[in-house]
């Protein structure tokens, strides 16, 4: 082994080509953990990307796979295709009956540099098993429409399960999805650990997108659903050590098919030395921020809507949405309407990106009001400087608020977020009270430096051949 650990991080449209959540996160952990050297193995749906991050001097390699582009085959023949073939379909009809089957044959009877795309159409028993499954789900529609939805699905599938993984001690996927099967064909190939780290989980979250979009419908949408489920279950199944942020995640992880004696929760942490610095300077007047970039998940138009019946409740309220509003420009311009609408101009303010702590030195009250979060980093901060914070029950959310109704409330509920805005302004004595409990929650469990350590200790002992522990 070399002298330095080498861990490859497994990405799926992620760091370094988009900032902000696991993006942050990942730069952070390599950050974090100067003593081992990082390979990034990324997962990209189209080339050449700008690289938005300035890489750490651990980083020793970077290798992307578009996964929409099809790779030439370097490797044709040698091998056995119709036995290739027979696993193919053993291993489908495993699928088929509920069960997660070991796919160490098929991967290893693979070539590097093989890729599916032409034989799996093209050879009898590639096609048999396409038009079989086509009778069975799809009998009624045009053959077109599920042998296209067939290959868009596969064809993906066919690129990382042929492409060459880089050389590492570990292989750690930051997800399950494709950068999981990435993930898992290394460990078998490559004969080393796997460790997978989920913020949200993964085939829950590409359901909930594949449902709310218009464009795949019936047995397509059925048949994108079924694979992202296929590859959770294949992930945690191979998995060495299974990660999730909070404790709930941890069991729907383990409902999923996750091993629990291989399952383990290590939250996300901050730099609370950052954020202990912070100097608070009550201004004058009553101020509501929400940090966050300005897009849909964030539900920006909600706050919005909050700050107008606060507004009208606190007359010296000011409300300020403090993030990058670049992202989409359209949404962004339908927030600047609703804000004109209410006519809160002039008492609502788009900061766009700033410096946090600067806001977080007077805010009274940060607010999170997205629809979907895993753990939010914000709230951490803002307690960790001394900001109380009202939010939506998404993720984490409940926990780290203790699961406190007065400062919870359901997504896209802006009359029960004011409700809690409200109840701070009303009550400073109480929640001076609180504000130094989730100052003293955040320094006892949510110190970053400890959760790299964690991670480190990690590294080693899997790297060690040695199972972890406390």
């Amino acid at each position: 082994m070399r002298e330095k650990i080498r861990v490859c991080l497994v990405l799926e449209g992620s760091y370094p080509y988009v900032t902000g959540g696991v993006s942050s996160w990942v730069q952070q952990l390599i950050q974090g953990i100067p003593e081992v050297d990082f390979i990034l193995y990324t997962i990209s749906p189209k080339k050449n990307q700008t690289v938005h991050y300035t890489f750490p001097e651990n980083v020793r390699g970077h290798t992307d796979v578009v996964i929409s582009e099809k790779l030439k085959n370097s490797r044709k023949g040698g091998f056995n295709k119709k036995e290739l073939f027979k696993k193919i379909n053993e291993m489908h009809q495993l699928f088929e009956l509920g069960s997660i089957p070991d796919i160490d044959s098929v991967v290893n009877f693979i070539p590097e540099g093989y890729f599916l795309y032409h034989d799996a159409v093209k050879r009898k028993e590639g096609w048999e098993l396409i038009t079989e499954s086509n009778q069975k789900r799809n009998p009624v529609y045009p053959f077109s429409d599920y042998y296209w939805a067939w290959k868009s699905t596969h064809d993906m599938m066919f690129t990382i399960m042929g492409f060459a993984p880089p050389e590492a001690d570990l292989y750690h996927a930051v997800s399950t999805g494709y950068a999981g099967l990435a993930a898992l064909i290394a460990k078998i190939k490559k004969r080393k650990p796997y460790l997978l780290t989920e913020h949200g989980l993964y085939h829950k979250e590409r359901e909930i997108e594949i449902r709310r979009t218009s464009l795949i419908k019936g047995y397509q949408r059925d048949m994108w659903i079924k694979i992202y489920s296929a590859l959770s279950k294949l992930s945690y199944r191979y998995a060495d050590l299974v990660i999730s942020l909070f404790e709930y995640n941890r069991r729907m992880q383990i409902e999923f098919g996750a091993d629990e004696d291989k399952t383990l929760v290590i939250p996300n942490g901050i730099d609370v030395e950052r954020f202990l610095a912070v100097k608070r300077e009550k201004r004058p007047g009553f101020h509501v921020g929400l940090v966050g970039r300005v897009v849909p998940i964030k539900d920006i138009k909600t706050f919005i809507a909050m700050s107008k019946i606060v507004s009208g409740k606190i007359p010296e309220a000011q409300f300020y949405c403090i993030g990058p509003a670049d992202e989409d420009a359209g949404y962004y311009e339908d927030c600047k309407l609703l804000v004109n609408s209410f006519h809160l101009t002039g008492r609502f303010h788009f900061t766009g990106r700033q410096d946090v702590r600067e806001y977080y030195a007077f805010l009274d009250v940060l607010l999170l009001t997205s629809i979907r979060e895993a753990q939010p980093l914000v709230l951490l901060e803002g307690f960790c400087a001394g900001v109380p914070a009202v939010a939506t029950r998404v993720g984490n959310v409940p926990e780290l608020l203790d699961y406190d109704e007065r400062f919870l409330s359901p997504s896209k509920d802006p009359e029960k977020l004011a409700e809690g805005v409200e109840y701070i302004y009303k009550n400073p004595g109480i929640m001076k009270i609180i504000v130094e409990k989730n100052k003293e929650k955040v320094l006892q469990f949510y110190d970053r430096r400890e959760v790299f350590n964690r991670y480190h200790r990690i590294y080693k002992n899997l790297t060690e051949g040695k199972e972890w522990q406390e």
